[in-house]
């Protein structure tokens, strides 16, 4: 198994936020758990430091506003995002679905998985888990939920 702490993320979220949310209030069960499931332990642990990251880094208001400065990428970031994916961000943010505080977080938490790209179908997959952090961002969460698990998710352009 090609163990990445994507994936330990996404196992967590899909097995245990979902369907056993009382867990995750037990950090050492979760974590045994998910060392039974086949993950290294080195994984878990990066995994669960970026989660406790991403709780501690949460933006101090969830205001968008829709005429900010345009976000220049730095070259790490160039590197690690691909077209698509930047392109996706710039979206999220034009519609209002995620705030520019927010995107900062979500550049950082994707940053923080140690891929050596950040395909667009991996970034949804952070944005879903950086809106589910964020109080007072259900209905964005919803929508990008929705773009991840229907068929024909709503056109980027």
């Amino acid at each position: 198994m090609k163990e990445s702490i994507l994936n330990v993320l996404l196992y967590l979220f899909e097995h245990y936020i979902y369907d056993h949310p009382e867990l995750v209030q037990d950090p050492d069960t979760l974590q045994n758990n998910l060392i039974q499931a086949g993950f290294s332990p080195a994984e878990v642990s990066k995994a669960f430091d970026w989660l406790e990251t991403l709780a501690q880094d949460r933006p101090q208001s969830a205001t968008n506003t829709l005429q900010g400065p345009m976000r220049l990428f730095a070259e790490a970031e160039l590197d690690r995002f691909d077209v698509e994916a930047r392109g996706f961000l710039m979206f999220l943010e034009q519609r209002g679905v995620i705030s520019a505080e927010q995107r900062e977080l979500v550049i950082d938490r994707a940053m923080a998985l140690d891929q050596d790209e950040i395909a667009l179908d991996d970034l949804k997959w952070v944005v879903l888990m950086v809106l589910f952090n964020q109080p007072g961002s259900e209905a964005a969460f919803a929508w990008m939920e929705s773009q991840i698990f229907i068929d024909d998710p709503e056109p980027v352009h």
